[in-house]
């Protein structure tokens, strides 16, 4: 090892313990309830068929009954909290190559006003929408138990439990509708967000999360995986040729979600472990948080560690003794149980955490140490600057100050990627923040 190598080794320590657990995070993940979620499930199974292009006028099948339900779920329990949340759902109308008719497509939203900062918001997604293996075909019965009513039963659940809290950020429960006919409810929220001013800190889009019998065999409740951007979709040219040359295609905000959700998996969920996958979706596969991520919000997508692909926009039939079909009995619900807690743990943490510095700035070239400075944060105690070799999945290193900028001495910027997070007066820290734009939390488009 190289000396200068050496001395930062030694005189900052390596990161290896996990935080010490905020007691509200432990009460607000011991809330989630297995039986709500198997309820929620059950109750969307029995819609017969979501798809986006069903019958929007019965009370008891298609997409429009479940909807409908949806909401008066949402204001049941806003009722419960004294009418904490505000129920909204906006849509616009499409057509496209899966929609071949003009057709209104919505997003069911839950909103938690913050009490301090209401206009920086925490998102959970998940879509309602489910398909068969024709996915114009809008009348077979297709269950979508996991695909993705999981996804809508650890949305509605986490309105349940968070709803008991108040937190200084605004957080919004959303369910999205045309996700199986091109994403049109991730474009629906997208939009919402602009129209309302929301600085999006982040969206945590849950689809397909319940299951753990992978189509090899192999059996996994205790893996999940987060997917997250390398890359900005919204850099311009400019800032991607400081990228290429100074690093960042692994420090995307999105990138730095996943890493905040491992931390938090490490500390509050010992039989759960969050897999980062480097790849903003499954391989040519996509889900509703690529709209998020178009229009410059931050967004990772949390997907189960084993799919099953029997199990996944299929009819509903029986072929020489092998079963296909999105159906109930698929559902792990312990594991979706422990999915869920990930989500309103990382909500919960996030909204209680103050926003990601901004501005973050670097120096260092022909130095012998690192400088960095950045905008002070709303709500923020003290600081935390990281830094790990450029090859390290996370963070190693941190040194803590009260200030917004800080010089490492000895630490020379040349070899190692750097970050700033901010802490609250109670400990609650932010996600860490990249240099410059490639690392920017704030929305850009």
């Amino acid at each position: 090892m190289r000396p200068i190598l050496l001395t930062a080794l030694l005189a900052f320590p390596l990161l290896t313990a996990a935080a010490k657990p905020q007691p509200e995070l432990v009460q607000i993940a011991k809330a989630v309830q297995q039986d709500r979620l198997k309820a929620t499930i059950t109750k969307l199974v029995g819609f017969g068929t979501r798809h986006t292009l069903s019958d929007r006028a019965s009370p008891t099948r298609g997409i429009g009954a479940a909807e409908r339900w949806t909401a008066a779920e949402f204001e049941a329990i806003s009722k419960d909290c004294g009418g904490c949340l505000t129920v909204a759902v906006p849509k616009q109308t499409f057509t496209g190559r899966r929609v071949p008719n003009p057709t209104e497509i919505g997003a069911i939203l839950a909103i938690q006003k913050g009490t301090t900062d209401p206009d920086r918001v925490i998102v959970i997604s998940g879509h309602i929408d489910s398909r068969v293996t024709d996915v114009m075909d809008a009348t077979s019965d297709a269950p979508g138990a996991n695909d993705d009513g999981s996804g809508v039963a650890a949305v509605i659940e986490a309105a349940r439990v968070l709803s008991k809290h108040k937190f200084p950020a605004t957080l919004v429960f959303a369910v999205l509708e045309g996700e199986e006919q091109g994403l049109y409810g991730g474009k629906v929220l997208a939009a919402y967000a602009k129209e309302k001013g929301w600085r999006v800190e982040a969206d945590l889009n849950n689809d397909i999360i319940g299951n753990t019998r992978g189509a090899s065999g192999v059996h996994n409740d205790r893996q999940v995986r987060v997917f997250s951007e390398g890359t900005k979709a919204v850099e311009t040219q400019e800032q991607a040729n400081s990228r290429r040359y100074n690093g960042g295609e692994v420090d995307s905000p999105s990138r730095n979600l996943a890493r905040f959700a491992d931390g938090l998996a490490d500390t509050y969920l010992k039989d759960l472990d969050v897999v980062m996958v480097y790849r903003t979706d499954r391989y040519g596969r996509g889900g509703d948080q690529v709209e998020m991520l178009n229009a410059g919000i931050p967004a990772i997508r949390v997907t189960e560690a084993a799919e099953h692909y029997d199990r996944q926009h299929q009819d509903l039939r029986t072929e020489n003794g092998r079963v296909y079909g999105d159906t109930i009995d698929g559902v792990d619900f312990p594991y979706l149980a422990k999915v869920t807690q990930l989500n309103v743990v990382m909500m919960a943490a996030l909204a209680r955490a103050p926003a990601p510095p901004e501005g973050v700035k670097i120096e260092g070239a022909v130095s012998p140490d690192t400088k960095l400075s950045w905008t002070a944060s709303p709500g923020a105690a003290r600081y935390r600057v990281h830094w790990r070799e450029t090859t390290a999945p996370r963070w190693q290193h941190s040194k803590d100050t009260p200030a917004t900028a800080e010089t490492l001495k000895n630490v020379v910027i040349d070899d190692w990627f750097f970050g700033v997070s901010a802490i609250s007066a109670d400990g609650y820290e932010s996600p860490v923040v990249f240099p410059g734009a490639a690392g920017s939390f704030s929305v850009t488009k």
